[in-house]
């Protein structure tokens, strides 16, 4: 009994103590609820610190370089046309799309069969105008004979009523006899008058043959026209295109059969929006002549042209806005009528400007600068021009200060950065890159067997793709377009 005793007071007193240290740990528990709640309970949060691309902003003068888009024509192109109606039985060699022709040069000839003909009867016709011109000639020499024999004539019968008219006054003649000289005197002055009435029409004749003389002069020269106009010649030096006749085919008269360009005499036309045309002409109100640059992209390699801007179009056309302008290309190697070409005309220059990344300069038109503590701040800028991938700002109170160089949704006012400069950006890709020789094979096989690239252009690239180093960008344009 007595240990069963001992053993109720041991249980006993351990079910007190846990009691006891059940309360006790509930206590502690309320009092740290308590604390935690009073004090907020978490943990402060460590500031994220973004890496950012930064440079300093320098300003000074910059030339602003205003890009458009437009398409390479000739200044002087002919249209071929067939000079007369018939059956072409001659070409000229080269006579086909592309062909070199020189000035003067015979391009076709058009059956002269019936054009022979109408001028061959011409020339008989002339031969028949002048024989009529000549006999016309000698009846007028004839008839001016037989007037001057009419009027010898005349002259002898006044004399002869003379002398008998003063014999009667002397009383030897006879009334009869000067009646019979009066008779004579009458009708020789009649014949004179018959003689000039048949000089007169002797000479009107010779007028008419004369007139129909130069009929038949007239005549044979359209018919020779007529049959020059058989042949058709190169008005200049140039190259064909849209050639569509071949020999033994019928044309029609002023049927076009194909085009003569000259590939020396280019021009680029393009389309500015007005206010880059207001920004261009100026203080002055006048269009400047300013050299202008051509660009040409051909797979990576640019073919460049120099140029002038000359002029610009009258009016503006029905649906079209801004202007249309036109620049006169000074060398135009490799260029034809048709190129997609890229416009680079020098603006005059703005003074106290900035050339930064487009990505620099937000939506809101703000920069990023570096500020204390490395924290950015936000700052209005004026947005100048866009000139491809860069802006030109201006801005004050910025010569020197760092800003942000490519801006990302994480950045903004107040944020901390850690700043990346020119000297810790990794290295820039290399311009050019050596190819291995299947790699090489490939790139010159594609280029030799494209037709679209000129001829000039493709010996160019296929040297350059020779070199142990090859432009980096002409090889990524090269296996873009051949799908690897």
């Amino acid at each position: 009994m007595r240990f069963f005793r001992r053993a109720l007071v041991g249980l006993f007193l351990f079910a007190l103590t846990v009691g006891l240290l059940a309360v006790a740990g509930n206590s502690i528990y309320g009092a740290l609820q308590a604390r935690w709640a009073e004090e907020g309970g978490a943990r402060p949060a460590r500031e994220r610190v973004f890496s950012a691309e930064v440079a300093a902003l320098e300003f000074g003068t910059e030339t602003p370089v205003l890009t458009a888009f437009g398409e390479v024509r000739s200044r002087r192109t002919l249209e071929l046309r067939a000079p007369a109606e018939g059956t072409v039985i001659e070409l000229a060699d080269g006579f086909e799309d592309g062909g070199a022709v020189t000035a003067g040069q015979t391009l076709l000839r058009i059956d002269p069969a019936e054009a022979q003909s109408a001028r061959d009867t011409a020339a008989a016709d002339l031969r028949d105008a002048e024989n009529e011109l000549a006999e016309a000639t000698r009846a007028l020499d004839l008839a001016r004979d037989d007037v001057a024999a009419a009027r010898a004539q005349a002259e002898l019968r006044l004399r002869a009523l003379t002398r008998q008219q003063d014999l009667l006054e002397r009383g030897v003649g006879s009334a009869a006899a000067v009646e019979t000289a009066e008779l004579a005197a009458a009708t020789a002055q009649q014949a004179v008058l018959s003689r000039r009435q048949a000089l007169a029409s002797a000479e009107a004749r010779v007028a008419q043959a004369e007139t129909a003389l130069d009929r038949r002069r007239i005549a044979l020269s359209e018919a020779e026209r007529m049959l020059a106009r058989t042949t058709l010649t190169a008005e200049f030096d140039g190259v064909l295109s849209e050639v569509n006749v071949v020999a033994g085919r019928l044309v029609n008269r002023n049927e076009q059969v194909a085009r003569l360009i000259d590939p020396d005499a280019l021009e680029v036309s393009f389309r500015i929006s007005t206010a880059q045309y207001v920004r261009l002409i100026g203080e002055t109100g006048t269009l400047p002549q300013v050299d202008v640059r051509v660009i040409l992209d051909v797979f990576g390699l640019d073919m460049v042209a120099e140029g002038v801007l000359t002029r610009e179009s009258g009016a503006v056309e029905e649906g079209q806005s801004g202007r249309l302008l036109f620049a006169r290309i000074d060398d135009p190697r490799g260029l034809r009528v048709g190129d997609f070409v890229r416009v680079e005309v020098e603006e005059p220059p703005l003074e106290f400007v900035a050339r930064l990344p487009a990505t620099a300069l937000g939506s809101d038109g703000q920069l990023l600068v570096l500020g204390e503590e490395d924290r950015l701040d936000a700052v209005e800028v004026q947005l100048l021009r866009r000139q491809g991938d860069d802006v030109l700002i201006r801005a004050r109170g910025l010569q020197g200060r760092e800003v942000v160089l490519a801006r990302t949704p994480a950045l903004g006012a107040g944020i901390r950065v850690n700043p990346i400069r020119d000297a810790d950006a990794p290295p820039a890709e290399p311009e050019t890159i050596a190819l291995d020789p299947d790699r090489r094979a490939r790139l010159i096989a594609f280029v030799e067997g494209n037709g679209f690239i000129p001829q000039d252009v493709k010996a160019r690239m296929l040297n350059q793709l020779q070199q142990d180093e090859v432009p980096a960008q002409m090889v990524d344009r090269l296996e873009s377009r051949m799908g690897s």
